[in-house]
């Protein structure tokens, strides 16, 4: 166990006085954008969407507060309990899940609802950053040394994709293959597993289910069946097309307002945006993304110790893939998948997990100057 030496101890008042207020700033803002976005696509009602999501985002963000205040080398020293906690949840889904919209993905409370695989692409970050914190350079170049993390990614995708859940599982190996880059891992093993992924992808076509296969012959010929399985996409690009640049006005998408798109609070939230508010609006939130993404970045490239450092760099990759996917998903640049945009499409658990990795990006950025040796204590 860690332990704090009078050093290295930050007090609270010093903490919230170290905390990036201007990151704050812009996770509240998009926040509200999308509070705003769901009271308008409820018709603008309260119900049955923006309520809730104002509340849980309010719940979230005083998480996403305790977790900033709490010392980075805790979540190190208990990295492996949470990434064992969520991957036991993942097995508890294949057994007993709730099913819904013909997966099995969530496990219910009574009171509430919690999606394991979204939880878990936080906790795996943050086991692979303490895994490879351990290491030294000689040891990454090791390759039975990358063994280990090797099945720490395969344990949990190989669960998702039992849901099945094809959109998260290559949300965890893209954002836990950004951690092996950062780590040290040479460019010529990536090289090498990208040709043998490629070499089984005939292989891995024959064993997809038929909806996902429905999904990848959509995306290329998403006219062939305009009433059927190419009916969302193309609503999309028509409610894109439709708000041109300054958009029809809130609360006034035809698209939306009408029920025409569907999953409109959820994966396709900023295709509503893109028709009330028009392609200054979608530029608008895009910065605001943008602008995030680069605290993130940022924090991950000024921290001083490499689990903060290889934390940080995981979780902004995780929330840069959020947004690439959802609004390449929309646009029709890439097949939909079902990955929400974050902190704006409406949902719990996808909503809980982004804010708490903003509070571990926060809980980084105060402890940046703290030196962590390879056994968790500060140098």
């Amino acid at each position: 166990m860690f332990r704090l030496s009078t050093s290295d101890h930050l007090g609270i008042p010093e903490k919230l006085r170290l905390l990036n207020w201007g990151m704050i700033a812009l996770i509240v803002a998009i926040g509200l954008i999308g509070v705003t976005l769901l009271y308008s696509a409820g018709g603008k009602h309260w119900q049955p969407w923006a309520a809730p999501q104002l509340i849980r985002f309010a719940a979230g963000l005083c998480l996403m507060i305790a977790i900033a205040l709490t010392d980075i080398r805790w979540w190190m020293h208990y990295a492996y309990v949470l990434y064992g906690i969520m991957l036991f949840l993942l097995v508890v889904v294949e057994v007993m899940g709730h099913v819904g919209m013909g997966a099995q993905r969530w496990i219910s409370l009574g009171f509430f609802v919690i999606q394991p695989s979204e939880l878990m692409k936080i906790t795996l970050v943050l086991a692979l950053a303490k895994y490879f914190h351990s290491l030294s350079t000689e040891e990454v170049s090791n390759p039975v040394k990358l063994l280990a993390p090797t099945a720490m990614i395969a344990a949990p995708v190989g669960l998702v994709l039992l849901q099945p859940n094809l959109g998260t599982a290559t949300l965890l190996t893209l954002a836990s293959g950004a951690i092996f880059f950062a780590g040290g891992v040479r460019w010529w093993k990536f090289v090498i597993v990208i040709a043998l992924v490629a070499l089984m992808l005939p292989v891995a076509w024959h064993h997809l289910h038929d909806y996902q296969k429905a999904r990848l012959m959509t995306f290329l010929h998403p006219g062939a069946d305009p009433l059927g399985r190419g009916y969302n996409i193309l609503q999309s690009k028509i409610a894109l097309g439709s708000g041109g640049l300054f958009g029809r006005g809130f609360g006034h998408g035809t698209q939306s307002q009408l029920h025409f798109l569907p999953e409109k609070q959820t994966d396709f939230i900023f295709v509503v945006l893109a028709e009330e508010f028009g392609m200054i609006g979608a530029l608008f939130l895009l910065t605001l993304y943008f602008l995030l993404l680069a605290y993130g970045f940022m924090i991950a490239l000024t921290c001083r110790n490499q689990f903060g450092r290889l934390a940080a760099f995981g979780l902004t990759t995780t929330f840069f893939l959020y947004v690439f996917v959802n609004v390449a998903m929309v646009t029709g640049t890439i097949p939909v998948v079902g990955i929400p945009l974050p902190l704006v499409s409406y949902g719990g658990t996808a909503m809980m997990t982004l804010l708490i990795g903003c509070g571990l990006l926060l809980s980084i950025s105060v402890h940046r100057d703290l030196r962590i040796s390879r056994t968790g204590s500060s140098e």
